[in-house]
């Protein structure tokens, strides 16, 4: 595990230009993800530098939309490091966020009002859980 946060870190500070999010600092109860791209950080750290996937929610700015656009429950976590050529990623529908620990499934939807204001920023929307998304695929 920490190999692979070490060559995390090395890989993020080799100037490649491309964004990475902040890995959990610990894998406790305190861990959230984002209702909308499935992002796993600390509370902490959303408040500190909101979602890197999903800036427009501006959750460093209003602590509140760290509430209501997280949730501490979800099911498992998956890190990816190159998101682009990782076919996990691209099952999970995260190919195109920044590398970081994301959530399999989320047990929350993200609130109405969030909602509407990601349809209004033309912002992409996920399913907030893959498995719902491929019985709903299947099924009809």
């Amino acid at each position: 595990m920490w190999a692979l946060v070490s060559n995390w870190k090395i890989m993020a500070n080799q100037g490649g230009g491309a964004a990475v999010a902040q890995i959990p600092t610990s894998f406790g109860h305190e861990l959230r993800a984002c209702l909308r791209c499935r992002l796993v950080k600390t509370y902490d750290q959303f408040r500190d530098s909101g979602c890197e996937n999903c800036p427009f929610f501006q959750m460093e700015e209003d602590h509140e939309r760290v509430v209501d656009c997280t949730t501490p429950n979800f099911t498992g976590i998956i890190s990816v490091m190159d998101p682009t050529r990782s076919w996990a990623a691209r099952w999970l529908r995260i190919g195109r966020f920044v590398p970081g620990c994301y959530t399999l499934a989320v047990s929350e939807a993200l609130p109405q009002t969030y909602r509407i204001f990601v349809k209004k920023s033309t912002c992409l929307t996920f399913h907030q859980n893959v498995f719902e998304w491929l019985v709903e695929y299947y099924s009809s």
